[in-house]
């Protein structure tokens, strides 16, 4: 399993069911990998073709395979409303390094398609751990405590 940093480009979203009947919605997304949630700005007024352009940074560090997206629209009055959402696959940018901004269907609770939602990918891993006798209290014999430079002398 890759360990490091999966950048998020939240871009846009386009054909999204307004629901609400007497003016535009002011969506906003819930991303989710694994334990970790973030949320995008409101963008009010933007009804169906939002746009965000906002970047979200997650550590992956356990077993992840996919990215939830959940748009939701911020009501004032009463509860939020769902919209849609997005799965999406983690494997193509573990491989790759990075996705450019790609359209990702959004559907509803019934897996009716409701629209699409852009979103750009970088992962960038973690140096590799050396399970040997390198790095901070390892390798070489200056790495132990700095003894050659001990102010002990002997007699």
């Amino acid at each position: 399993m890759p360990l490091g940093t999966l950048e998020v480009l939240l871009v846009d979203a386009k054909g999204l069911d307004n629901n609400d009947f007497l003016a535009d919605m002011d969506p906003y997304v819930l991303l989710t990998l694994r334990t970790q949630e973030k949320k995008s700005n409101v963008v009010s007024g933007q009804g169906s073709a939002p746009e965000w352009n906002e970047t979200f940074v997650f550590s992956v560090s356990d077993d992840v395979s996919e990215l939830h997206l959940k748009i939701m629209d911020k009501d004032n009055f009463s509860a939020d409303d769902f919209v849609g959402e997005a799965n999406i696959s983690l494997e193509p940018v573990f491989t790759e390094g990075s996705i450019p901004p790609t359209a990702y269907n959004v559907v509803n609770q019934d897996k009716e398609y409701r629209g699409e939602i852009k979103v750009g990918l970088r992962f960038t891993p973690e140096p590799e751990q050396n399970d040997g006798p390198s790095g901070e209290y390892g390798g070489s014999e200056e790495g132990y405590g700095g003894w050659k430079q001990s102010s002990y002398a002997e007699e």
